[in-house]
């Protein structure tokens, strides 16, 4: 008969990766298994990290026009960010004030924001409007009620939302990040699709894919794989907010590297990638032509839900080729996300299996290492 295997107590594990990231990075392991599969770790995720954290939901230029909205939901918060009328970009706690319903589903664009449970309505500055027949309760003040804001601030073209209102500004966090690619100058890059999904993996797995290139000519060989060198990526050290590294190369594709009408790219910058890890969940890879990224976020200790989505710089979205420039992108995109996902997916299943053992990262894997290091400190709070 099997026995049972009775999950390690979660004080015992935050010490089992606390020592591993004690560990010179030379020495260093993957995170220990139940790093991934322990639901009393997730849920310090949850309480450490993602309700304390500054947390990207997606591209400013998304929300066009008044009414413009998406929601996101912050360790079980749910929050709608808005442009308002007068053009400014909020952010509120998307939960009704009367029974508590969540408000508004999804994206899209609306006039006012409307209860879908008994019809109570806000306007697009999250005052309360109207209640139907409420005004037969002379308890009842329409003026009292205001939906809570949720902090909400713009770096780089991206909306970032926390919970925290004693958080320094993203800008502050960021600023090192911000000097490594002033360069790109990639709050003028343009979105052109967003989708959203769910796979069946723990955030982190897919978090350390992204930010890992080791596995490329490996896992991608049907794509970018045999397009790959490893001896020409660069994995620096990472810091507190975030890790990178860099890929200089000649792109396959005429996007990769900087279009002949980009004045503000010199020398090697002109066919420099740059692969951004910025904690805890917004992945970004920015080329001189065109971006793309994911925003995870945990859904259990099984499953992450993915914003995924991408574009291209002004030059290339002004040429006449756009267009054909934007579907070979998606194209390319879609096969490299279903590599990956097979990839973590398989992570998934093995870090389960009782006798997995995290071996030695490669001096490659440097980011991950600075990620492991991230999240013991959160945890360790």
């Amino acid at each position: 008969m099997a026995q049972l295997i009775t999950p390690t107590p979660v004080a015992q594990l935050i010490t089992a990766l606390q020592a591993n990231c004690d560990r010179d990075f030379v020495d260093a392991r993957a995170m220990p298994p139940e790093v991934y599969t322990s639901k009393a770790f997730v849920e310090l995720e949850q309480q450490h990290i993602f309700k304390a954290q500054w947390l990207c939901v997606g591209r400013a230029s998304k929300l066009q026009i008044p009414g413009d909205y998406l929601t996101y939901d912050i360790a079980g918060q749910p929050v709608v960010v808005l442009r308002d009328n007068q053009g400014e970009i909020r952010a509120f706690s998307n939960v009704c004030l009367h029974r508590m319903s969540v408000l508004l589903q999804g994206s899209g664009n609306v006039r006012a924001i409307v209860c879908p449970y008994h019809a109570w309505g806000y306007d697009l500055q999250g005052k309360l409007r109207g209640a139907a027949q409420m005004d037969r309760q002379s308890g009842f003040c329409k003026s009292d009620y205001q939906l809570p804001s949720v902090r909400c601030e713009i770096w780089q073209g991206w909306i970032y939302l926390t919970l925290d209102n004693d958080l320094p500004p993203v800008s502050e966090q960021l600023k090192e990040l911000e000097e490594l690619i002033s360069q790109y100058r990639m709050e003028g890059y343009i979105e052109t699709f967003q989708e959203d999904h769910v796979w069946d993996c723990n955030w982190k797995i897919l978090a350390e894919n992204f930010m890992e290139s080791y596995h490329l000519p490996m896992l991608h060989r049907a794509t970018v794989g045999p397009h790959s060198r490893l001896e020409e990526m660069e994995c620096p050290a990472g810091l507190p907010a975030f890790n990178y590294h860099w890929i200089t190369k000649e792109a396959t594709l005429a996007i990769g590297n900087a279009h002949p009408d980009n004045q503000h790219l010199e020398g090697h910058w002109r066919k420099t990638t740059a692969l951004l890890s910025i904690y805890p969940s917004h992945l970004i890879t920015l080329t001189p032509g065109y971006f793309w990224y994911l925003i995870v976020q945990p859904c259990g200790v099984d499953k992450v839900h993915i914003r995924f989505g991408g574009g291209l710089a002004p030059e290339f979205i002004n040429d006449p080729k756009a267009t054909e420039y934007l579907s070979t992108l998606k194209a390319l995109l879609d096969e490299v996300n279903a590599e990956d996902r097979q990839g973590v997916e398989a992570v998934m299943r093995g870090v389960r299996a009782p006798l997995a053992q995290p071996g030695h990262l490669s001096h490659l894997e440097r980011p991950n290492y600075d990620f492991a290091r991230y999240i013991a400190s959160r945890v360790s709070l």
